[in-house]
């Protein structure tokens, strides 16, 4: 009998001075607030957040702070809010951490019953250096996003070449997909399935539709992170998993 792959939908919220804005091939300077979307009106970071784990059954949220990743801002006031608001939910963060001190100085500023509820994302495009990778072994939550744009790796610490030193978790960040309606970067995903056959592999960037979900799924992703397809009615949550 055949069996159908299911692949979990993990929704994204972009923050960029306490709204939700839309990504568009990763060119971050250019997102605007999100104005259209079939789920939710506005761009308040709790209603779109809640729109998006509504249609997908999610129990994770993946939150880019914008202000962090691109000016090194980090602030801890939309995270309190967003945890308050959805008290079953996990948080993937991703504020642009340099090194596992910059995670941990963020999450102490988190109620402590909340904080647990968050893990962070370390970006190979944020992370310091060599060092900063190997100590993300001491961090048991962490995720680390292998982030290239195009062919281009984006890759201060040389991540892509130490998949010895790879947590448990990791994402395959395409970002000149994202938003771009372009379908995913299968070859990038079955790369990463090869080198690390045992990690939880996410996708990111591209995906439209459930024939791109199958795909993707056959290429080794066990989940996707998804926003502009959720927005525009092209992608439903069937079959989602637990976060």
């Amino acid at each position: 009998m055949f069996k159908r792959l299911a692949m979990q939908l993990i929704p994204v919220i972009d923050l960029q001075a306490g709204q939700v804005v839309h990504a568009v091939r990763g060119e971050r300077r250019s997102y605007r607030p999100l104005r259209s979307s079939t789920l939710v009106q506005g761009c308040e970071p709790v209603a779109v957040a809640r729109a998006l784990i509504g249609a997908t059954g999610s129990e994770v949220l993946y939150v880019a702070e914008l202000d962090a990743i691109l000016h090194g801002r980090r602030q801890p006031e939309p995270l309190r809010h967003l945890l308050a608001a959805l008290p079953q939910i996990v948080l993937w963060l991703d504020a642009g951490f340099e090194d596992a001190v910059a995670a941990q100085a963020l999450l102490a500023q988190l109620d402590p019953s909340e904080a647990g509820r968050v893990r962070p994302v370390f970006g190979s495009e944020s992370l310091r250096d060599r060092t900063a990778l190997e100590q993300l072994r001491d961090f048991p939550d962490a995720i680390l996003s292998l982030d290239r744009r195009g062919a281009t790796p984006l890759d201060r610490a040389g991540c892509w070449d130490l998949p010895e030193s790879w947590p448990a978790t990791l994402i395959a960040m395409a970002l000149d997909r994202v938003g771009s309606g372009l379908g995913p970067d299968l070859e990038l995903i079955a790369g990463l399935r090869r080198r690390a056959p045992g990690a939880r592999l996410v996708g990111a960037g591209g995906l439209r539709d459930a024939a791109d979900r199958r795909a993707a799924a056959v290429a080794g992703a066990g989940a996707w992170l998804v926003a502009s397809a959720l927005h525009e009615g092209r992608l439903a949550g069937l079959e989602a998993l637990a976060g």
